[in-house]
């Protein structure tokens, strides 16, 4: 039974989805005026660890993530440097498109742009209207909270201390300021704008997200991610303008991201521990140890980002790594069954029952750990059949379906090949000097050999 916790009922909750066997999810996704840093992918490889659960265990996905590609940063930062918003905006969607593939975060179903749909938000916008649930003041459209009985229910705000026709015109604003927000703003000097039957202008921030969603999900979704610093405005804003406007439940199962830190700091440029993803491959962390740092920890707890953390992710993956390629390079010559399989299906089982519990990573990994410490006791006792061999190797993959980290082993080229044979062949005749001289030319050449009971294996060097 897979339970998570839900922030809108502030409990664990059995998850039971609208549809049988199909899940259909909501993430907030980049606001493209910047490369994503690291606090973010924390929350977008979340979201992919559960949709990559959910398909393990049998459902069918529809994801949206969405990309705001206009709103007062992107609009602000595309002034500043002189480009249109669209050549601006282009630049950061590809980089973090680039992004999403270097961490093997999954693609999602849909990928709908803000300014594509424009419509769809003044549709939106049009239903609350009718409703009787804004009001216009200068020319912009703003949601009367005061209106929606069920302001607040999300993130605990509490409605009484907000000041009679108090409105904020900005995107984003202060956790302490309970104010209408902004659904259309009128076209400012110098900003980009669409004509509509609110005059010239743009959408807020807020409305982007509800119209998008219901656009390609429906009135009700099943799953609404992101980080708890959304909670409050942003998702009790789209909770108001979606349910305001339908009068059905927008999202049955809010799951909240904790924040991430650096080495026990807030993230911040000025502090200089503000990394993107580009800004940590240069310092050689490899994309593999990044995303088992960031999936690592329960996605309710805060996630310490240190340089021992990272060198322990570096570890962890290259032992899970090495034994799968130990595994795949294993020739059994044991017939007798020994019950290997009966004795590793347990750390499986106990894997799966974790990840049903709110996706609770920490003891499932070290199931997987205690798994393949059982395993290559198997192997030193010769005790794996070629049965055996398949059934973990299977193991392996459907975990891996998960957590995204393995690699298929690169084909060798035929050069390096013919060094590592001249290698042994020096090795055999006691020429060391040699056998040294022609190891050291191979990891020039991108490659290492590893010296086993099994006889010499090369691999990549990451």
């Amino acid at each position: 039974m897979i339970k998570f916790y839900n922030s809108l009922k502030k409990k664990l909750e059995k998850f039971s989805p609208i549809e049988e066997k199909r899940v259909k999810i909501y993430s907030c996704g980049p606001t493209v005026y910047d490369y994503a840093h690291i606090g973010n992918f924390r929350s977008y490889i979340f979201s992919d660890l559960l949709r990559r659960f959910l398909k393990y265990k049998g459902y069918k996905i529809s994801h949206v993530m969405n990309i705001t590609d206009v709103d007062d940063k992107t609009i602000h930062k595309a002034q500043r440097e002189g480009k249109s918003l669209q050549q601006f905006t282009k630049e950061y969607t590809e980089a973090f498109f680039h992004d999403l593939r270097t961490l093997n975060i999954e693609e999602v179903e849909f990928y709908p742009r803000a300014t594509e749909h424009i419509d769809d938000m003044v549709r939106l916008i049009k239903k609350l209207e009718r409703k009787e649930l804004t009001y216009i003041s200068e020319g912009s459209v703003y949601f009367n909270i005061s209106r929606f009985r069920k302001y607040g229910n999300l993130s605990g705000v509490d409605l009484g201390g907000m000041k009679k026709g108090s409105r904020v015109d900005h995107d984003e604003y202060k956790k302490d300021d309970i104010k209408d927000f902004v659904l259309w703003k009128a076209k400012k000097q110098g900003e980009p704008f669409w004509n509509t039957v609110y005059g010239e202008g743009r959408p807020g921030w807020h409305i982007e997200c509800s119209a998008m969603s219901m656009k390609y999900l429906g009135p009700t979704l099943d799953i609404h991610t992101g980080g708890v610093d959304l909670i409050f405005p942003h998702h009790e804003n789209e909770i108001a303008q979606s349910e305001g406007a339908t009068g059905k439940p927008f999202v049955r199962y809010w799951l909240h991201c904790a924040h991430l830190i650096v080495e026990g700091e807030k993230m911040s440029k000025s502090k200089n521990n503000f990394f993107t993803l580009r800004d940590l491959l240069k310092k050689g962390y490899t994309p593999r140890a990044i995303r088992y740092l960031l999936l690592s920890v329960h996605y309710r707890k805060q996630l310490n980002f240190t340089e021992k953390s990272a060198k322990a992710a570096t570890a962890a993956v290259l032992k899970i790594q090495n034994f799968y390629d130990t595994v795949k390079e294993l020739r059994p010559d044991n017939k007798k069954n020994h019950g290997v399989q009966n004795k590793l299906r347990p750390f499986l089982i106990n894997f799966d029952r974790e990840l049903e519990n709110d996706l609770n990573i920490s003891p499932a990994l070290a199931s997987l750990f205690d798994f393949i410490h059982m395993t290559n006791r198997f192997i030193i006792e010769q005790k794996i059949t070629e049965k055996d061999k398949g059934f973990i190797l299977k193991t392996l993959k459907r975990i891996d379906n998960i957590l995204g980290i393995l690699q298929e082993k690169e084909s060798v080229p035929e050069e390096v090949l013919a060094l590592v044979n001249e290698r042994e062949e020096a090795r055999k005749s006691k020429d060391f000097k040699k056998a040294d001289r022609i190891r050291d030319e191979v990891i020039k050449k991108g490659f290492v050999i590893e010296d086993t009971k099994e006889g010499a294996r090369v691999k990549k060097i990451e």
